[in-house]
């Protein structure tokens, strides 16, 4: 069996199990945020349940528009916080809070072998620690709330292989939007990516949180990697338990094997408004932008906070740009503060946020205009997804993005560099 399929077979209690089979499994942690969780928490209501399977399994996090924008978006935290205290499930409230999918691993509340069901579709990134993660509707989080349990039908697997090693200014960000160029959107429509291979093991687990983070952006059911020495060094130092360490069977079947030569992979930009896409850096050169976002539960963790700061020392923004800098959470801040990297991002002119996803969804801390253009390092570049329907968003990594804030247009870093 493939790795998605070992840990899947484990939690429904079966020796194998099938692409194609559906199951009833049990689950290990269940997440829900501000605007799924009320929906979630009205279904589980009205089961009549007088209890939740496991408060210690349930994590609500308020992190789509908080700090909360209005007062439908503070009655939506209310739900959260009430539901959370009657029930004694965990809750980040304002403060402790962040990102939903950078707060949990860096809480160690994931880890390998774990199945995890989130009514987000972005859940998809826990797989980075070798865990079976996916995002589900808010009626399947009411449902798991009560029973514990969560019904799926096993997806077949595509393999991806990246040989070589990552060039200079190469991550996890540009190998997903070079894979999802590639395939397509649809491309893995509830198929399970598996990545393994030379690049994908010499990337930290911050690139490989981005690389499954974005499994969902080519239809995946869930991104996953086998956990090594690197995933085992991280959960060592957040979680009180590692897991199991699962791997696919070297005779497993897979519906498709994909081989990427990753060193042959420049810094990508995805333009509107699909991720897919994709091209180099350099093909985007005339466009000229108004906004840059760098943050969000994709790129918003604190090696991508040094990255665009690298980019930003001794620089200043253009004139015609405005730069928002998210940390993921309260911790990734409070890092990019004792490192200088705050100080180098407002001495360069940007302006910085509390943890939010804000923007990326067109929620708050930064919403598009009519014709207003933004390069960000978010996962989504829709048609309105930062705001107005006649805006355009282009998807970077965050040295592509600071690189294009200092130079006012879509630029490589080595324009800055020079």
């Amino acid at each position: 069996m493939t790795i998605t399929e070992k840990i899947l077979a484990t939690h429904c209690g079966l020796d194998e199990i099938f692409p194609g089979q559906f199951i009833e499994a049990n689950v290990d942690l269940i997440l829900a945020n501000d605007i799924t969780g009320p929906l979630a928490i009205e279904e589980f209501e009205k089961t009549g349940a007088k209890k939740v399977f496991d408060p210690s399994k349930i994590v609500l996090v308020p992190d789509h528009f908080t700090p909360c924008k209005d007062i439908k978006s503070a009655e939506m935290v209310k739900i959260l916080r009430n539901f959370s205290k009657k029930y004694k499930t965990r809750f980040y409230e304002i403060g402790k809070v962040g990102i939903e999918h950078a707060l949990l691993p860096e809480e160690g509340l994931v880890t390998a072998g774990s199945l995890i069901i989130g009514a987000d579709s972005h859940t998809c990134t826990y797989g980075a620690v070798g865990a079976f993660s996916t995002g589900v509707g808010s009626t399947d989080v009411a449902f798991g709330f009560v029973t514990g349990k969560v019904w799926l039908k096993v997806p077949p697997s595509i393999k991806f292989i990246y040989t070589g090693k990552c060039g200079r200014f190469v991550g996890g960000k540009d190998i997903v939007l070079y894979t999802i160029g590639k395939i397509g959107v649809d491309g893995a429509r509830y198929r399970a990516m598996e990545f393994e291979g030379e690049a994908i093991e010499n990337l930290s687990m911050d690139d490989r949180f981005t690389i499954c983070n974005m499994a969902i952006e080519a239809g995946g059911k869930n991104g996953i990697i086998a956990p090594d020495i690197i995933t085992e060094d991280f959960l060592t130092s957040v979680a009180k338990e590692k897991g199991i360490f699962y791997r696919s069977d070297k005779d497993a079947k897979y519906e498709n094997v994909v081989e990427i030569d990753a060193s042959a992979i420049g810094p990508q930009v995805a333009a509107p408004h699909l991720p897919s896409n994709s091209r180099d850096v350099r093909e985007f050169s005339d466009v000229r932008i108004d906004q840059v976002v760098i943050g969000s539960c994709t790129n918003g963790r604190i090696s991508d906070l040094r990255r665009a700061a690298m980019i930003a020392k001794g620089k200043s923004v253009h004139s015609d740009v405005r730069a928002i800098i998210i940390p993921a959470t309260q911790k990734v801040y409070q890092q990019a503060m004792k490192e200088g990297l705050i100080n180098i991002f407002i001495d360069a002119g940007c302006v910085i946020s509390p943890p939010t996803c804000g923007p990326c969804l067109g929620g708050h801390m930064g919403v598009l205009a009519k014709g207003e253009v933004a390069i960000a390092t978010t996962n989504r570049n829709f048609i309105g997804r930062m705001g107005h329907p006649e805006s355009f968003v282009y998807l970077s990594n965050p040295e592509v993005a600071m690189a294009s804030a200092i130079k006012g247009r879509i630029s490589h870093p080595d324009e800055v560099l020079k």
